[in-house]
């Protein structure tokens, strides 16, 4: 069993999404929502393993009826909560998302690259508005831009806009900005998501995977990676198994001692885009 402690455990309650965006390749899983006691049990696998639950893989958590429910179950046991949302169901839910009590909230700045005008400028008003009033409520609120070089221009006038309606000292960095207290924007280069079809790219890769987090998906399978969108990578299910018990598993440590060597021992990370960062 293992004793490691992880910087976060990415948790996906729902893969069900309310858009199809360009930088997202989706899933072919069949839709599914986690049920709160499902994530009861994950969450109470998960103590003493993580402080964080990012609740992320793939879907759009604010389609989960019961996320205040789970996040306020997850705060109760001493985690701190994290939130990637599109945004775009904000009007309707943002209120009781600064209420359940989540620590932080990444919002995907990008989900109307593809849109008309009017519909781009509307959706990032309702996301300056949300970030605005979550930031003075003391939730970290973060506006990332993750699509550097795929974005025609439309980045700068995002920014500008951005820059309009959310006051601050806007201190830059190299990977974005301090707008003010609990209020950030970060931006980075798109990147291609590990598949078994993509181009191999070698065995030589190192990943974080296992090292400093892993994911669960809604089905309770434990994954290395919180990139692994279908799975292919399934080291057990929490469900049925202590987490720990799957994290200690020989799969497993044959991953992560890979890593140690630089060296990819699955096949989907030899196909992962991301990991050519890390070189």
């Amino acid at each position: 069993m293992t004793d490691k402690k992880y910087s976060r455990v990415y948790v996906e309650i729902t893969n069900i999404c309310n858009r199809s965006c360009s930088f997202c390749p989706g899933t072919v899983r069949p839709n599914r929502r986690m049920t709160l006691d499902e994530f009861k049990t994950v969450a109470n696998a998960l103590v003493g393993i993580t402080d964080y639950i990012y609740f992320h893989v793939m879907g759009e958590p604010l389609t989960h009826p019961e996320l205040p429910a789970m996040i306020s179950y997850a705060t109760s046991l001493g985690f701190k909560c994290a939130i990637t949302t599109n945004g775009t169901l904000l009007d309707s839910r943002g209120d009781e998302l600064i209420a359940s009590g989540a620590y932080k909230v990444n919002l995907s700045v990008h989900s109307f690259e593809e849109g008309s005008e009017e519909a781009h400028l509307s959706y990032l008003d309702s996301l300056c508005r949300f970030a605005d009033k979550a930031s003075n409520s003391g939730v970290l609120t973060v506006l990332r831009l993750w699509n550097k070089g795929h974005d025609g221009g439309l980045n700068d006038k995002t920014l500008d806009f951005i820059k309009s309606h959310l006051d601050g000292e806007w201190k830059w960095g190299s990977r974005g900005a301090r707008i003010r207290h609990k209020l950030h924007i970060e931006y980075g280069d798109r990147f291609e998501w590990p598949d078994m079809g993509a181009d191999f790219i070698g065995e030589s890769v190192f990943c974080y995977g296992l090292r400093d987090h892993f994911g669960i998906l809604c089905d309770g399978r434990v994954i290395p990676c919180c990139l692994d969108r279908e799975g292919k990578i399934t080291l057990g299910n929490a469900f049925e198994t202590p987490v720990r018990d799957i994290l200690s598993s020989s799969r497993a440590e044959a991953i992560l001692g890979g890593f140690d060597r630089r060296c990819a021992v699955e096949e989907l990370c030899k196909r992962c885009g991301y990991a050519t960062r890390f070189k």
